[in-house]
């Protein structure tokens, strides 16, 4: 039978993992009845850990927002995945500037209980992956958390941008989505300096600042992730290439990430564009996509081919 402790242990829990629990979901949860919920109640507040009530229809208990209760409380599972999650976005690139992941790792390791905390470290020790981990581009996370603030609030946001040539400029922006892409981070804004949609890579946004300006409605049924896939495939490298393929665009885009080539559909199969620094590469790009293809620019693309073609029917 559960000490009173240990059940105002799992009270303590239940309140953390919902925003409202009702009088009746304590009762039934801890097999208690309504009295002893509100005595419960009383013996936290005297704890001077904040649970508000609040009566009538829909109403419940909480623990204050923005309260963090000591002590972090997780099952084995949970350890788990937030640990495995930590790892995992180190190894992606995905840190903040400033090593947060080692930070969260650390606090979590000191508040587990001995024999947990024993067998995550062992996991630590043990996993592997056969991935190779990836050379990200840090951002501090307090941008990242203003950048969703405006985003969920519909606010513009002030910034100072340094482009890909080292350019320095101050923008307005009016911001629609946050999207992780190769281990770097992008935001998909309207640009109001230059009165266009535009991808912004958020570790060379700098001094930025939520303003009170409401944010330019974004256009209807925009994805975030579309538009930035669209816009890396247009990085504007040496060479246009522009080739029909002789596949659905559902199976094409299997082959090749939106990040890579913009596909349409079209009669005949699938029109292929892309931006490329190497010829070379890109027969050997469409070599590797099991189809047959019509070549329409540039024409040097087809002395590449028949390149690569010779020097393969040589090895076999």
């Amino acid at each position: 039978m559960q000490t009173p402790t240990a059940r105002l242990l799992e009270l303590l829990e239940l309140l953390q993992a919902r925003p409202l629990t009702t009088g009746r979901e304590i009762a039934e949860q801890l097999a208690i009845d309504s009295r002893t919920v509100r005595r419960y109640i009383a013996a936290l507040q005297a704890l001077e850990i904040p649970v508000e009530g609040q009566r009538g229809v829909g109403g419940g208990y909480r623990v204050r927002p923005g309260y963090r209760l000591p002590p972090l409380m997780l099952s084995d599972d949970e350890a788990v995945v937030v640990v495995l999650g930590l790892i995992a976005a180190r190894r992606q690139g995905l840190d903040s500037d400033s090593g947060s992941v080692d930070g969260a790792l650390a606090k979590i390791h000191r508040v587990l209980p001995d024999p947990l905390r024993r067998r995550v470290e062992a996991l630590e020790t043990a996993l592997g992956f056969t991935a190779t981990p990836r050379a990200g581009a840090p951002v501090a996370g307090d941008t990242v958390l203003l950048l969703a603030e405006a985003i969920r609030r519909g606010r513009r946001v002030r910034t100072a941008y340094r482009s890909y040539a080292g350019e320095r400029t101050r923008r307005e922006l009016s911001p629609y989505g946050i999207v992780v892409h190769a281990a770097r981070w992008y935001l998909a804004a309207h640009d109001h300096l230059r009165d266009d949609m535009r991808t912004f890579r958020l570790d060379r946004m700098s001094s930025t600042a939520l303003l009170e300006t409401a944010a330019t409605p974004a256009p209807d049924d925009f994805d975030a992730v579309v538009h930035i896939s669209r816009s890396l495939a247009r990085v504007p490298w040496g060479v246009e290439v522009e080739v029909l393929l002789d596949l659905p665009v559902d199976r094409a885009a299997r082959r090749l990430p939106s990040t890579l080539a913009e596909l349409l559909e079209t009669e005949g199969g699938t029109l292929l564009r892309m931006r490329v620094d190497s010829l070379d590469w890109m027969a050997g790009t469409l070599a590797s996509l099991g189809c047959g293809f019509e070549i329409r620019s540039p024409d040097e693309l087809r002395a590449s081919v028949r390149e690569l073609s010779a020097r393969l029917a040589a090895v076999a």
